[in-house]
């Protein structure tokens, strides 16, 4: 392997791939109504499985599941009814993130994910510490000229089978992780990412709750 997977910092890293199906009311920031995250370190030379959580949520009253909303992931208002809320999914999954382990969110488009922590951060205030890896900006480095650098695009580009249920939470996980694992391989032959600063230089993104309040202000 190269220099990126030899890097002590990235070796010590834990990354956690994140997604969440959400609902999205008028006058509010998006309610998430699924969470699932899929834990992988880089170790003796492969990557193992160290974790693994899903849980479905149960909206606000304020932000119920619309029809578009089942359009979208098939889950409807019955199959919430008697989810965990967001208090409880969230500060379940944040009591698996242990102390004193580095950690990084991987996500497709990041800022989706950082926004719904951010806003849920009371619940899980060590997952809205922690930084996020987006994959978007790593495939644009990585693989110049596709057309759009969405999922389905990605991963028809490595052959990657869609999955049965796409947008819901557990399956576009485990497809992202694919893809990550797929640019983190290809990110091994660039010599200008040699360790896990270069890595977050081009993909990173620093999680709301460790800007300065100054920056917070002017953040968009």
């Amino acid at each position: 392997m190269g220099g990126l997977t030899r890097d002590p910092a990235f070796a010590a890293t834990t990354f956690v791939v994140i997604d969440f199906e959400t609902t999205t009311p008028t006058g509010y920031p998006a309610q998430p109504i699924e969470v699932a995250a899929l834990a992988l370190r880089f170790q003796d030379g492969a990557w193992r499985e160290t974790g693994r959580s899903t849980s479905l949520i149960r909206p606000p009253v304020f932000a119920p599941v619309t029809p578009a909303d089942t359009a979208q992931t098939g889950l409807t208002a019955e199959q919430l009814r008697q989810a965990p809320n967001a208090a409880e999914a969230l500060g379940a999954l944040d009591q698996r993130l242990t102390a004193d382990t580095p950690y990084l969110l991987v996500a497709q488009h990041a800022a989706t994910e950082a926004g719904v922590i951010h806003h849920q951060a009371e619940h899980c205030p060590t997952l809205a510490r922690t930084n996020l890896l987006d994959t978007i900006p790593l495939a644009k480095r990585l693989i110049p000229n596709l057309p759009n650098y969405k999922l389905d695009t990605l991963l028809h580009h490595f052959n990657i089978p869609q999955p049965t249920q796409r947008h819901r939470a557990p399956d576009d996980v485990d497809v992202t992780a694919k893809v990550f694992l797929r640019l983190i391989s290809a990110a091994e032959e660039d010599p200008r990412i040699d360790g896990l600063p270069a890595l977050f230089k081009i993909a990173g993104r620093t999680a709301k709750a460790n800007k300065p309040l100054q920056a917070e202000l002017f953040d968009v």
